[in-house]
């Protein structure tokens, strides 16, 4: 039964209503009540889409629309989401729902007197699939089992009956689960160390047969040397195979080499690299697709890439937000990735825009990269439950700027190109933009997939008073969780505060990189006195084992508070294998004024583990999935 007030604000109000609560809409289930304000039943307005509906249609369950697009011009043509006196519902049937340009959700569509417009999988959750891709046909044999077809446009990531391709490469992949084996840089001399467009390679690498000057091959390198934090990914402008040196369209986040090592590389697209099952390479120029698939090409379905967006929820400004939307059950699949990238910009004050703290250009991801397969920014009160977001570009979710109060509950997200959750508050100094998320019963499998580096599955950058909860972070290059400002941020311009982090499994993190912490801070309290305001409970971290590859491979830890990473209260925190410290930052160095305070963790003495309640870490019994490997708990 649908309610005349459902509006909750806080994330610990929303999460008790969720242990109150029944998580799963399915066709006529209700909302739960909200018991505080014992609100009134109601009737909502409901629609229906369908795969095989027509436009033309009346939009009823007998006579659905074809298009949730049309739905929601109907909605917003009608003025049936303003002065809302009940819930109205869109219900979109079991099927397939071709994604071919970018599904927009703006002011216009905001649901009005505490009431959602809510957009739901009628016939249960994950029912429902939005995909932003569509299958490459007109395949036709080129050499060695190889295929060529072309596509509409150049596509940076492929699929093959679901499963993601690779990127032809050399040199090749040792699993289809691993980022390596990789190849290390050298310099040619000590002047060079410091340079971020050239890259040299031991003699002998780089074959003269190959024409990677014309094949828009690129390098996918963790710059830095034995910093293996960030990935870069940048065409190649030429190469000299007699000096061993590959020239780079665009500067690395880092330099190549530090004192330590070289950095981990492996060149990438170029068809001379195209000779395994599931490998591809994009010819751009020709719009072009190569591939060499893992089945024989007349019975597998290859999907390129339609959007790198599917769902983009954007009011006009802060000032016109859209509000009050819920996606309920749908699934998201496919989306695509961009042609190159680095991690934020160079220097201090790049972005050409003046800021309070110049250096957190260096901290944000640059404009051309800030997208998710779902997009959410000038928001207020959006809710994404019971959602199956796969096979993604670049990140799941990503919350840009002003957004207050975003949910994502009792979602799977799986095998994502970048981050499971983005939350990208604004800059330092600039005002408190993004707040009040919460992100609860959430399972996160296989993520970082094309970016590796500083992935998490959730990512809070400079934001408050958020609640990430009963989750399961498994398979990363690097973190399970992160929240992260910059340490030279004083403590009135830090957003990062009265975030609360509990009842939290992490396994398999830090698989390929270095000085990682499955629960990772950088910068969030670096100037006394500190302010003991963020809280971490009832965390269970498996295992922080990296790849041998990595350069200074024994820094993994569970917990990392880097860099000014103070204000934090930790209770009932279990590591489990790890190769540096389990727990690395700051321990009490001052009673009277700590920095962060540790009860009951078995970093240190006297560790009780029955204090853990092992039974309450990870997915809810109600979590709506079948989970990635059978385990819950």
């Amino acid at each position: 039964m649908f309610r005349s007030t459902r509006r909750l604000s806080t994330p610990q109000s929303r999460i008790t209503l969720l242990a109150m609560s029944a998580l799963l809409l399915t066709g006529g289930a209700t909302f739960p009540a909200d018991s505080a304000t014992a609100a009134a039943e109601c009737t909502p307005k409901e629609f229906f889409v369908a795969p095989d509906g027509s436009d033309r249609n009346k939009g009823t369950k007998d006579s659905a629309w074809r298009t949730i697009e049309h739905a929601r011009d109907h909605i917003r043509d009608k003025g049936l989401n303003r002065s809302m006196r009940c819930d109205v519902v869109v219900n979109l049937r079991a099927g397939d729902y071709p994604v071919a340009k970018t599904v927009d959700f703006d002011d216009r569509d905001s649901g009005s007197g505490d009431h959602d417009v809510v957009y739901r999988s009628y016939d249960g959750p994950g029912k429902a699939r939005l995909q932003g891709a569509k299958p490459v046909t007109g395949w036709k044999e080129y050499k060695d089992g190889i295929y060529e077809a072309k596509v509409d446009k150049p596509v940076y990531t492929l699929f093959e009956d679901g499963q993601r391709a690779t990127v032809a490469r050399y040199p090749n992949r040792k699993t289809e689960t691993e980022w390596g084996p990789y190849l290390i840089s050298t310099i040619p001399e000590p002047e060079k160390e410091a340079v971020r467009r050239w890259l040299w390679t031991e003699p002998g690498v780089l074959k003269p047969e190959w024409d990677l000057d014309h094949d828009d091959a690129s390098v996918f390198v963790w710059s830095g040397g034995s910093w293996n934090w960030f990935n870069d990914v940048v065409p190649i402008r030429d190469v000299d195979e007699a000096k061993d040196q590959i020239s780079l369209k665009y500067q690395t986040r880092y330099a190549m080499m530090n004192s330590r090592s070289g950095s981990r590389f492996f060149l990438q697209n170029s068809l001379d690299f195209l000779d395994q099952p599931g490998e591809w390479y994009m010819d751009d120029e020709a719009n072009t697709v190569y591939y060499k698939p893992r089945g024989d090409i007349k019975d597998v379905k290859v999907l390129a890439p339609t959007v790198k967006t599917i769902l983009n929820v954007a009011g006009a400004s802060a000032d016109r937000r859209v509000e009050n939307l819920t996606f309920d059950g749908l699934a998201f699949q496919y989306s695509d990735f961009v042609d190159w990238y680095r991690f934020g910009w160079v220097d201090d004050g790049d972005s050409g825009y003046p800021h309070k703290y110049p250096e957190y250009d260096r901290q944000i991801e640059m404009p051309r990269n800030r997208f998710g397969a779902i997009t959410v920014t000038n928001s207020r009160d959006i809710t994404l439950k019971g959602t199956h977001i796969s096979d993604t570009g670049y990140h799941a979710v990503y919350a840009l700027f002003a957004n207050e109060g975003l949910t994502v509950r009792d979602s799977l997200l799986e095998n994502i190109g970048g981050d499971g959750i983005k939350v990208e508050g604004g800059y330092p100094g600039e005002g408190d933009i993004s707040h009040g998320h919460l992100f609860t019963n959430n399972y996160f499998y296989h993520y970082g997939e094309l970016l590796p580096g500083d992935a998490a599955g959730v990512e809070l950058m400079n934001t408050s008073r958020n609640e990430v909860s009963y989750s399961h972070f498994k398979h990363s290059a690097r973190y399970g969780v992160s929240l992260e400002v910059r340490p030279e941020v004083k403590i009135e311009d830090n957003y990062a505060r009265g975030n609360t982090f509990k009842y939290l499994r992490m396994d398999e993190m830090g698989l390929d990189s270095s000085e990682v912490g499955a629960f990772y801070t950088y910068g969030t309290s670096n100037f006394e006195p500190h302010k003991i305001d963020n809280h971490a409970e009832q965390i269970l971290i498996g295992d922080v084992i990296n790849d041998p590859s990595v350069p200074d491979r024994d820094s993994t830890r569970g917990v990392h508070m880097d860099n000014g990473g103070c204000s934090f209260s930790f209770k009932n925190i279990e590591v489990g294998e790890v190769l540096d410290d389990k727990y690395q930052g700051p321990q009490d160095p001052s009673p009277e004024e700590p920095c962060n305070t540790i009860e009951n963790a078995n970093w240190k003495d006297g560790f009780d583990t029955s204090k853990m309640e092992y039974d309450k870490i990870g997915v809810l019994d109600s979590f709506p999935y079948a989970v990635p490997g059978g385990e819950r708990r």
